[in-house]
């Protein structure tokens, strides 16, 4: 994948933000065999350009899922419920920089993420002040406050990523391969084989969605966070992944099979 990339001229990461940010944001994901990316790739608008920073087009990412005893965020979204929650900590570890990210979603439809700067040394827990603020997103959507208390590391999520920014600087799409999910205790599962391509687009289709399209790829209801403690926990409702789970999501491998995405 990284030879066909360099065909692409680059774009830096401010200029990305800015052309690529959308008030309006439909995004799409798709489940893609990594051995039909490079195809893929190919198939995109020479004018496409690819984020690069330093030399480098694809980063290491690690996430954190903090979750309730009782998984209260994973079933909210194996309902779903129009109220539900997701909460991690991002760490980008070839910068060695992380942040704390809480997306809700209220009753009237309406999607809210806050994003802030955290601690990487602190990246597997909630710090007070974390806490505080999670507590005042519950607020939002009924969640009592009282169940911040209780909130956990639950899934550890670890991939490579690249960009790539259309022709028209608005639509954009990210490619991630490498994809690894362990819990705690460091249990889990890789999926060298796969890829999750996710499309970011205004209300209409993007031209890298009618490429997978023609390439008989459609959008898949796939959640980093659900699927993959889904696939670990066969005692968890499945029903939304099914499809998944019995079919790309089945081929795994141990984890220690797939090259780390990163040293920290």
């Amino acid at each position: 994948m990284t030879s066909v990339l360099s065909h692409f001229d680059s774009v830096g990461l401010d200029e990305l933000v800015s052309e690529a940010s959308l008030l309006t944001r439909v995004d799409r994901k798709y489940v893609v065999p990594r051995a039909e990316l490079d195809v893929l790739i190919g198939g995109l608008d020479a004018a496409t350009r690819v984020l690069e920073i330093d030399g480098v087009r694809d980063f290491a990412y690690e996430s954190f899922y903090f979750d309730t005893p009782d998984l209260l965020s994973f079933h909210m979204a194996a309902q779903p419920r129009r109220r539900r929650f997701k909460l991690r900590t991002r760490a980008y570890l070839d910068v060695g920089s992380a942040y704390l990210e809480i997306k809700t979603r209220g009753a009237r439809g309406s999607t809210v993420k806050e994003r802030s700067a955290y601690p990487s040394a602190d990246r597997d827990r909630l710090t007070a002040r974390a806490r505080d603020e999670v507590a005042e997103a519950f607020g939002s959507i009924g969640v009592a406050p009282s169940r911040v208390d209780a909130l956990d590391a639950t899934l550890v999520t670890r991939y490579r990523r690249t960009t790539v920014l259309a022709p028209d600087a608005v639509a954009r799409a990210t490619i991630d391969a490498e994809l690894t999910w362990l819990t705690p205790e460091g249990d889990g599962f890789a999926l060298p084989r796969l890829a999750i391509v996710e499309t970011k687009s205004g209300a209409r289709a993007s031209d890298i969605d009618r490429l997978l399209w023609r390439s008989g790829y459609r959008p898949a209801t796939v959640s980093k966070y659900a699927t993959g403690l889904a696939a670990l926990r066969p005692d968890l409702p499945r029903n939304r992944w099914s499809r998944l789970l019995r079919g790309p999501f089945a081929d795994t491998a141990r984890p220690e099979e797939l090259p780390c995405a990163a040293t920290v």
